[in-house]
């Protein structure tokens, strides 16, 4: 069977035939066990069975697909990639997750203490270095993703993402300083 790929000259590798292979095999399945873990998060599931997938590859269980009880194995890869990143998330600092206690500040109040919180806020980020100021307004403020504001600067994404959470730390240092306690 030769298989050839779009725009290539030649066919495909026998490893890419055999994860070709071993996707359709065993993708379905896997699939519908990370989405399961995950709670429905079809675009992290996607991501966890190529990792898994890709990680089959690079320990060149490929080959030894056939001899090996290679669907427990994927199985098993799959659900510690859930669990890392379960533990990744939980490490993060609060202050960098989506929603965060300056958001909260906000949330539930009425117009003259939003536009009281609003002033507090606006002088306590004068109280900021020019760079942490930037950060937030490029990020928080602008309502820019972290990959966005890091094109906008011209910054590495994880750049942004330390400055971001060293900022929004100091600004919450200046704030309880001030008496804002969330």
């Amino acid at each position: 069977m030769n298989v050839t790929v779009i725009g290539s000259a030649s066919g495909i590798s026998s490893e890419e035939l055999a994860l070709r292979n071993l996707y359709l095999a065993h993708g379905q399945a896997l699939f519908t066990y990370v989405l399961r873990l995950l709670g429905g998060d079809t675009h992290c599931a996607e991501d966890i069975v190529q990792e898994t997938l890709l990680r089959c590859w690079k320990n060149q269980c490929l080959a030894d697909s056939e001899k090996m009880a290679i669907r427990p194995w994927m199985f098993r890869v799959a659900r510690n990639l859930v669990i890392d990143m379960h533990r990744t998330r939980a490490a993060r600092p609060p202050e960098i997750r989506g929603a965060t206690w300056l958001t909260e500040l906000g949330s539930d109040r009425d117009e003259n203490e939003q536009i009281l919180t609003s002033i507090v806020i606006r002088e306590a980020l004068e109280e900021l270095t020019p760079a942490h100021r930037e950060i937030l307004h490029a990020t928080f403020f602008s309502d820019r993703s972290i990959q966005r504001a890091a094109n906008v600067l011209g910054i590495p994404q994880g750049t942004v993402k330390s400055r971001v959470h060293y900022a929004l730390r100091s600004l919450k240092a200046v704030l309880q300083k001030r008496g804002v306690h969330h």
